[in-house]
């Protein structure tokens, strides 16, 4: 592949500033060190007020539908969201409505979470990997789940977190370098066209 990996993320995080973009933005980092890519974050808390009250996605303003593109066209996706009653959020279920089911057929996706105690980790499994496997995605073997503690402010600090996010974009790179032979990047190609 000519063309560096198109690296995309997804933050479910609410607000401004937030632990679930802060994660992500680290997750981004680790792979960016080992594998030559564009990379892109989409806070869904800033695109709230553009997506309340949509049904269908040609309601959606054209800021919104840009990052359903981007989401769509990428090689490599990683999603975190906060945990909210035992669950993603409404919102980010609501963003990933819109996205077309075949979009992310075989796409490498690198699941990660946040949340106030260690009690909600599973969450990851239990309903993360499910929605991504509806997509057909191919979730990568290790999720990444974070608490507050782990966080100075909204710096991932905690070094354990630290170990497990390296042992996840680790256990990620063979998936990562399928993305980056010729074939399947020309199939994605045609799946995005």
């Amino acid at each position: 592949m000519t063309r560096p990996l198109r690296l995309v993320a997804v933050s479910g995080g609410l607000q401004r500033p937030s632990k679930s973009a802060a994660l992500a933005e680290h997750l981004l980092d680790l792979i960016a060190d080992d594998v030559p890519c564009e990379q892109h974050l989409v806070e869904l808390g800033q695109l709230a007020p553009q997506l309340a009250g949509a049904v269908w996605r040609s309601q959606l303003p054209d800021t919104v539908e840009r990052e359903l593109c981007a989401v769509e066209q990428a090689d490599i996706l990683v999603v975190t969201t906060p945990v909210y009653r035992g669950s993603y959020t409404g919102l980010f279920k609501h963003f990933f409505d819109f996205i077309h089911q075949d979009a992310l057929v075989d796409t490498p996706v690198l699941l990660a979470a946040t949340g106030g105690s260690e009690r909600h980790a599973l969450m990851i499994d239990h309903q993360l990997r499910p929605l991504f496997s509806f997509f057909q995605a191919r979730t990568l073997p290790l999720g990444v789940y974070a608490t507050d503690k782990d966080f100075d402010g909204y710096r991932v600090q905690d070094m354990a977190l630290l170990e497990r996010a390296n042992l996840a974009v680790q256990r990620a790179l063979p998936f990562i370098d399928l993305m980056r032979r010729p074939s399947t990047a020309a199939a994605k190609e045609a799946v995005a066209a």
